[in-house]
């Protein structure tokens, strides 16, 4: 005999849907997001690359420019923050497929931009929804992919720190060289096209959980997204404006920072926050996330010294530094499988996987400081092949220590953690290297300078000014390579304190 509720009782929670079997139709989702997670990565790194090009065409003042790579950036790294609240709210399919259509339709209109103004709406807009992709990704992998293969739905994942940004170069060199430089806006419709069809019919439809509003959390909206897009704001106009000498930055990175300890004061006590801090308890996490700011400031290192060298030295085009990046990129797509399969055996400890990767990062910085004034394009690949196998084992231990043994509803908070630290990573990296290669600029120029002086005649030498300039921007690179390889050698030392040995999910 069944019970009777009782009068004014609140009804019994339905039991939770069993999760889809994952075959053809998922397979095909997941791909889908993957695919529109590259495309948007490739736009943001294809058009701060082709950003000359599209300010000679569109008119475009340097400085007024510069705003459009920061405002892209602080709407990108701030849908990362709160996109995977929206998911549960309204939905995986729904939110994906939206991004998706909004920043196809953003990329369409950027060349027809009529005015300054309306082309930093679009970005802002285009940034928005690309931000919002890569933790759509992340928690489609933890969500759908059985655990035998979830790993490799992780690699995946990291194809986005490492494959995208090495080809975001090839690709800008393509478009502005051959199609035009409205195609570094374009581009992104191909791809967009083929994921939406995809996504649309690959990812199962979740009912809309609208009661979610109820416990909205406006103070941690409200606090939050002006914290994330000053800091980000205030780090990448830094380097322009002399950083604290700038009335605008102290603004924005005290402001920034203050609004940043207010929100996560919020987010610890609010029943449904848009961060779990109770989650940084977990050692595996804690590290992941640390780790991950410093492999990522490495990752940038290595992509943007070489081809400043080249460009600055020997007026190299994108189309000719083209090759470099193409050493790293295309073996990705053999590297990352092979290098999650080696993760995914129980033998394999991750955490010296890591530190292996870190070290081939280390080496092949060592290597680079090497460099001299006669370096040209084929002196980089052997750093670059050093660096096809280093940069996965430096990311998907990561991916496997911060995800390993979360609970599924904790799926969400860990993808806005591990997507805004990438986020907010990348653009703490760009603002310290563009301070580093100032600073050293004047430095080297300053002490070469000084010695010239001493030496009579010096200063008849033809081409003097042209040789001098060359071998600044050398010892530049160099003093950059030194440091971003300490950086890794720092990673490898905090291997054998934070992190706990963990086993790949088919084992558990």
């Amino acid at each position: 005999m069944s019970a009777v509720p009782l009068p004014g009782a609140a009804p019994a929670a339905a039991p939770p849907p069993s999760p889809p079997i994952f075959g053809l139709r998922l397979a095909t989702g997941l791909t889908g997001v993957l695919l529109a997670v590259l495309v948007s990565g490739l736009n943001e790194n294809i058009t701060k690359i082709a950003l000359a090009d599209i300010r000679g065409a569109m008119g475009i003042a340097r400085d007024d420019a510069s705003w459009l790579v920061a405002l892209y950036a602080a709407a990108s790294v701030s849908a990362m923050a709160f996109a995977p609240w929206c998911s549960v709210t309204f939905s995986l399919r729904r939110l994906t497929a939206a991004a998706i259509i909004v920043c196809m339709a953003a990329g369409l209109l950027c060349p027809f931009a009529p005015n300054l103004s309306v082309l930093m709406f679009l970005r802002v807009v285009q940034g928005a929804a690309g931000g919002a992709l890569p933790p759509m990704l992340m928690t489609v992998a933890l969500r759908f992919l059985p655990p035998n293969i979830k790993l490799y739905g992780l690699g995946g994942y990291a194809l986005s720190a490492t494959f995208g940004p090495s080809l975001g170069t090839p690709l800008a060199a393509f478009w502005t060289e051959y199609l035009g430089w409205q195609w570094a806006f374009w581009q992104v419709v191909p791809g967009s096209i083929v994921a939406l069809l995809m996504v649309s019919w690959g990812l199962p439809q979740d009912p809309l959980r609208l009661e979610r509003f109820r416990q909205f959390d406006w103070r941690g909206l409200l606090l939050g997204l002006p914290a994330i897009s000053m800091l980000v704001v205030g780090m990448l106009q830094g380097e322009r404006l002399a950083w604290f000498a700038s009335p605008l930055i102290c603004v924005l990175l005290g402001g920034g920072l203050l609004l940043l300890v207010l929100f996560f004061i919020n987010e610890w006590s609010h029943p449904l926050p848009f961060f779990k801090l109770q989650l940084l308890s977990r050692r595996n996490l804690s590290h992941a996330l640390l780790t991950l700011g410093g492999v990522l400031f490495v990752l940038l290192a290595v992509i943007l010294i070489p081809s400043s060298y080249l460009a600055q030295v020997h007026a190299y085009r994108p189309l000719q530094t083209a090759p470099v990046m193409l050493m790293v990129a295309l073996p990705q797509l053999v590297a990352l499988p092979l290098v999650a399969a080696m993760c995914n055996l129980r033998a394999v400890d991750c955490r010296w996987v890591l530190a292996i990767g870190l070290s081939m990062l280390a080496l092949s910085c060592v290597l680079g400081a090497r460099m001299s004034p006669d370096w040209i394009r084929t002196h980089f690949y052997l750093l670059q092949a050093v660096q096809i196998f280093a940069q996965p084992m430096a990311v998907i231990p990561l991916l496997l220590l911060a995800t390993t043994g979360l609970a599924p509803q904790d799926g969400p908070f860990a993808s806005a953690w591990f997507n805004t630290i990438k986020g907010m990573s990348a653009v703490v990296a760009t603002g310290v290297l563009d301070a580093l290669i100032t600073r050293r600029n004047h430095f080297h120029s300053t002490v070469l300078s000084e010695r010239l002086g001493n030496l009579p005649g010096a200063v008849d030498v033809p081409g003097l000014a042209q040789r001098m300039h060359a071998q600044v921007v050398t010892l530049t690179s160099s003093d950059l390579y030194l440091c971003v390889a300490a950086i890794a050698l720092a990673m490898i030392v905090i291997i054998p304190i934070l992190p706990t040995r963990v086993y790949p999910p088919r084992a558990a």
